[in-house]
């Protein structure tokens, strides 16, 4: 199993001249890949709270401060060879999928093709209001974004007319690195979601859970796959795991662990909201990494 880390981006982690020693010394240190995620709003009074969260703590307090998720990997892609770089997840409905294509083209050319894009679709309304977008359409947003995005990277010419967005015929000159364009992964935990992960995505961005969650849908997209005429097994897992403070190495190598004896292609931690500094980040990952490649 590939094991990556996040990248400094949020909360008391989210120092930008932090970011690309953190990225040379994670590949450094054997790391397979480096993430980031996506928040643009944490709101005064949120319209929603964050799965396990309480009214009186809506969101994990460490959101309030959030670097750019692609400049924080354009950042790393200069700073590093080897190393996959990922989003997990970007909240693509945010994005006019035009510039998002732009951008998500231009880093997979930066790192050398070394791109997976994961997408989703976020859970708080107030961020779709804050960016004029839909939020009771942001799974047909992004079903149409997908169709733009494999438009883009299949064609030199392309034109979309769609229920959200309309562009003309237009050259595409830019490529990207990566032949049919970087990975395209999807979240999500319902089972539509799932499903859409089987139709359309080369995996899934999930997180951590009992075995029994997981295998139970991951069934659902590995049927999605095969209803639509595509190899259930070509599918990969890409699984972010958010240690809680307090954790250990050997706690978090056991989670670990578990994701791989799933079969999990690939697990990567979070560790912003378990310690304050990146430099603790880097020595509390190095230490688990160790932990699960020995076994």
């Amino acid at each position: 199993m590939h094991i990556g880390i996040a990248l400094p981006q949020y909360g008391t982690h989210a120092r930008a001249e932090a970011v690309a020693p953190f990225a040379r010394d994670a590949e450094a240190a054997g790391f397979d890949s480096l993430w980031v995620g996506d928040r643009s709003l944490t709101p005064v009074e949120p319209s929603d709270l964050y799965p396990g969260h309480t009214p009186e703590h809506p969101y994990p307090a460490e959101y309030k401060t959030f670097l750019d998720p692609l400049v924080v990997l354009t950042v790393a892609a200069t700073a590093t060879t080897r190393v996959r770089l990922g989003t997990s997840t970007l909240n693509a409905p945010w994005y006019p999928p035009l510039l998002l294509a732009r951008s998500l083209t231009s880093l997979d050319q930066v790192s050398g093709g070394r791109l997976d894009a994961g997408l989703g679709i976020g859970w708080l309304r107030d961020e779709y209001t804050a960016v004029n977008a839909d939020f009771g359409k942001r799974g047909a947003r992004l079903e149409e974004i997908l169709d733009i995005l494999e438009g883009i990277w299949a064609q030199e010419v392309f034109g979309h007319k769609g229920e959200h967005w309309e562009i003309p015929r237009s050259y595409v000159g830019l490529r990207p690195a990566q032949p049919a364009g970087p990975p395209l992964y999807l979240g999500g935990f319902s089972p539509a979601a799932m499903a859409r992960v089987g139709r359309r995505a080369a995996g899934w961005v999930g997180v951590s859970l009992p075995a029994q969650a997981q295998a139970g849908l991951w069934g659902i997209a590995r049927r999605a796959a095969e209803d639509a005429g595509r190899d259930p097994d070509a599918l990969r897992r890409q699984i972010r795991h958010n240690p809680r403070p307090g954790a250990t190495a050997e706690d978090i190598a056991a989670v670990l662990r578990e994701v791989r004896d799933t079969g999990a292609e690939s697990c990567f931690v979070d560790l912003q909201q378990c310690v304050r500094e990146p430099e603790e980040a880097l020595e509390l990952g190095g230490a688990v990494l160790e932990r699960v490649r020995r076994g």
